[in-house]
């Protein structure tokens, strides 16, 4: 049975790509600040293997911890999807120092800790598959989000490294990046007021938000060696066209709406 590990697990993305991953019967480790015993359980219940870390993921110790369990009791992790991630809407002249790095802690940090502990496993018996789930924040910038975007821009550049370091030794590193999914994160960050569905539907060629299990659907794409065994250091947008369209808005909800020719 392979051993994925998911970070950021008890909700949102994470929670849907562990499911996934459940039904398609690995063993789930997840991971997440937040109590994880009621959504392993459920997991259990359904006949998955899953068991559940609470903790920090820019913790080194707590990392270490964890990827010595895992070595102990199931050899070495053989995926690992980077999800974990905080969200700060700001302007940039008034983003402070502890915001800026609590978010690069939690969005590039982490991923880095748990690639260098989980990736050392894997490069140890020669195979294995990261995903790192960026953003569109990390293709392009949307604004007041200095910390974030920068973050997002960053693992995708970790990402790509980590594919030229390690895709000769059997380990492949990809990365996902979604459009704006309705999540948890999405409704705090709608409730500042920032923005509304309209901008982001109207923004969206295929006119709707991403759903978690879109991006959980790419996530077990790229872990698949089967199907994705050549595929290493892409990032692959799951935006439904976000960053391919350079239209105006109107021009694109015009076009939506003029329907089949």
């Amino acid at each position: 049975m392979n051993t994925a590990v998911v970070t950021g697990a008890a909700q949102g993305v994470g929670l849907s790509v562990a499911r996934l991953l459940a039904r398609r019967s690995y063993r789930v480790i997840m991971l997440d600040l937040q109590p994880l015993d009621a959504e392993v359980e459920r997991l259990r219940a359904a006949g998955a293997e899953a068991h559940g870390f609470q903790g920090d993921v820019a913790s080194e110790s707590f990392i270490g911890e964890v990827a010595e369990r895992i070595r102990r009791d199931f050899g070495a992790a053989d995926a690992l999807i980077n999800n974990a991630g905080i969200s700060l809407i700001v302007p940039a002249e008034d983003t402070s120092a502890d915001q800026w790095q609590r978010v690069m802690n939690v969005n590039l940090l982490g991923p880095f800790l748990l690639c260098k502990h989980l990736g050392a496993q894997m490069l140890a018996k020669g195979r294995g598959s990261i995903v790192n789930v960026a953003s569109v924040a990390g293709l392009a910038a949307i604004s007041h989000r200095s910390a974030y975007n920068a973050s997002k821009h960053g693992l995708i550049g970790l990402t790509k490294t980590l594919a030229a370091e390690w895709g000769g030794r059997g380990v492949r590193v990809n990365a996902v990046c979604p459009g704006w999914i309705k999540t948890e994160m999405d409704e705090a960050d709608q409730g500042t007021g920032a923005y509304s569905d309209t901008d982001i539907v109207n923004r969206v060629p295929m006119a709707r938000f991403a759903r978690a299990d879109d991006v959980a659907e790419a996530i077990a794409f790229l872990l698949d060696g089967d199907r994705a065994g050549f595929v290493n250091g892409v990032t692959l947008p799951v935006d439904g066209g976000w960053i391919a369209d350079a239209s105006w808005e109107n021009l694109r909800v015009r076009t939506r709406a003029a329907g089949p020719a």
